[in-house]
């Protein structure tokens, strides 16, 4: 009779695909990276954590070849390389999706997943239909055969580029891609598809390098969890699945985050609007809505992306001119379609594209958050830098902006303390309303709780906020009052107080319309 065979034991982890070993990188004046170790493996989805600013960004930028170590080893299966380029690393089967899209918006789709790579038959470089076509078959394996292939990227909404940039890097033959933040402008039926093409990728042996500053994320796609902190690896190697997320948590921040969101005023606010919107409408992407908002009061839109949250936003402060309605603030009718005349009737917007749409990257911090005041400074067409960079430093330290350096370029800064410049921008306007898109969109765990301490104070202290966020526990944990959108109409109004998650989730995915706990008819008057 044969032996019986011994039990199984634990299955063995595969050789490392990557190995990234003591990599240092500094700036003048920064040590960003101080011997870093990474390891990744085969098949597996690696979870990059880390506050803004501790190395996160600047590790990936090595690993895709975009900037050279000052020291270290990486090892690429089981061999010493040196990534001296993007086109290195690529053609190693390393790909990267930065959280800034880097995608041409006056090429079509396809046009930018082959930017560089165009395909070729018998030798000879092959565009239009056959691109179109490996396009197209790209976009059908994400989940997006919608998508047209020859459609300019300009014209394409946030979640759609995502989903090209990811195109793109699968144009190559990659064995490890990296996400930073790839779910930031998706919704949550857009996010189930990233992650089912994460789990395919995966299947496949592709490794994933996955960034998120939602950590509930991580335990439901991560494999394993390196934690970054101040440019060295605290935790490497972490069980994504079973790791506590408050020890994840202590790792960021050196501390443990127990209350994230600054109590509210026992009270509701009181007195006239200083916002009022009447009938506001634009055709195909959001119906007439009404809505009301007073000093000292922070209103919440909560729904999912498309929901037509961001577009409110934008046809308020005048980016876009509405069909019907108007807005009026403390009861001067506004312009429609005027950002200039919402400016200076006392409206301030910080946008979901900061870096793209509220910032000046190359300027400094004082040219940034002056930019909507520089008339004060100038006198005899002459503008007053001392008085200019003054107004602004005072602005800054107001909010407890770091570091405090007025002549620092903006873009060295975190994602944190850039959204700081732009209320700082408009601190100094003297806003009567400001308008937040995605207010901690990019922002790490401590810095958020410092963000939402200073929108608490601002409002505390008479500034009214409306207030729009992918991320239903911010909006419930911050505002005063929540108006919930699905499909471009108002479903639900409550103070935040009476909501809780489940609710709001249940509303926005498949809730009909109601008020105060009854259903609202077609027809009857938004709340």
């Amino acid at each position: 009779m044969a032996a019986p065979e011994p039990p199984a034991g634990p299955a063995t982890p595969r050789p490392p695909l990557l190995t990234m070993s003591g990599i240092t990188k500094s700036f003048p004046g920064v040590r960003a990276l101080d011997g870093v170790d990474l390891e990744v493996r085969p098949g597996e989805v690696h979870c990059l954590l880390g506050q803004n600013g501790a190395g996160k960004s600047t590790l990936i930028k090595v690993l895709a070849g975009a900037h050279q170590p000052d020291g270290g080893i990486i090892t690429w299966c089981g061999e010493e390389v040196r990534l001296r380029s993007p086109v290195a690393a690529m053609r190693l089967g390393i790909a990267t999706i930065y959280q800034e899209l880097d995608l041409v918006e006056g090429l079509s789709v396809a046009e930018n997943v082959f930017l560089g790579h165009e395909p070729t038959a018998a030798g000879f470089v092959v565009r239009g239909r056959a691109a179109r076509a490996a396009t197209a078959a790209l976009l059908k394996r994400l989940g997006h055969p919608e998508i047209d292939p020859a459609c300019p990227v300009g014209r394409l909404s946030a979640a759609q580029r995502q989903i090209a940039s990811m195109a793109r890097a699968l144009s190559h033959e990659v064995r490890l891609i990296v996400m930073d933040e790839p779910s930031a402008a998706l919704d949550p039926d857009e996010t189930d598809n990233l992650f089912r093409i994460v789990a395919d990728l995966t299947a496949d042996g592709v490794a994933v390098v996955y960034i998120s500053h939602r950590l509930e994320e991580i335990r439901r796609i991560g494999d394993r969890v390196t934690v970054l902190k101040d440019g060295r690896a605290v935790a490497g190697g972490l069980p994504a699945d079973s790791t506590p997320t408050r020890e994840v948590v202590a790792l960021m921040t050196g501390r443990n985050v127990e209350y994230v969101f600054p109590e509210r005023p026992t009270l509701p606010a009181t007195g006239p609007p200083v916002l009022t919107v009447e009938g506001l409408g634009r055709e195909g992407e959001f119906a007439p809505i009404d809505l009301e908002l007073r000093a000292g009061e922070i209103v919440g839109l909560a729904g999912l992306v498309g929901s037509g949250r961001s577009e409110i936003l934008e046809t308020v402060y005048g980016a876009r001119r509405p069909d019907t309605g108007r807005v009026t603030v403390a009861g001067r009718p506004l312009k429609p379609g005027s950002v200039r005349a919402a400016v200076r009737a006392g409206l301030g917007l910080a946008p979901e594209e900061r870096k793209a749409q509220g910032l000046l990257m190359l300027e400094s911090v004082t040219a940034n958050v002056s930019v909507s005041t520089l008339s004060r400074y100038s006198r005899a067409g002459f503008l007053d830098r001392s008085a200019e960079r003054a107004a602004a430093r005072a602005a800054t330290r107001e909010l407890s902006l770091r570091p405090d350096n007025p002549d620092a370029q903006i873009r060295t800064l975190s994602g944190g303390n850039q959204q700081k410049a732009v209320l700082a921008r408009w601190l100094l306007r003297g806003c009567k309303v400001l308008l937040l898109d995605e207010p901690t969109r990019g922002v790490d765990v401590g810095a958020r709780a410092e963000l939402y301490a200073v929108i608490r104070r601002l409002a505390d202290d008479g500034l009214a906020v409306l207030l729009v966020s992918s991320e239903v526990p911010e909006v419930l944990g911050l505002a005063d009052r929540v108006l919930v959108l699905r499909e471009g109409r108002v479903v639900h109004t409550a103070p935040a107080g009476e909501l809780d998650e489940h609710r709001v989730l249940d509303l926005v995915m498949e809730g009909s319309p109601v008020r105060d706990g009854r259903p609202v008819t077609e027809g009857s008057p938004t709340p």
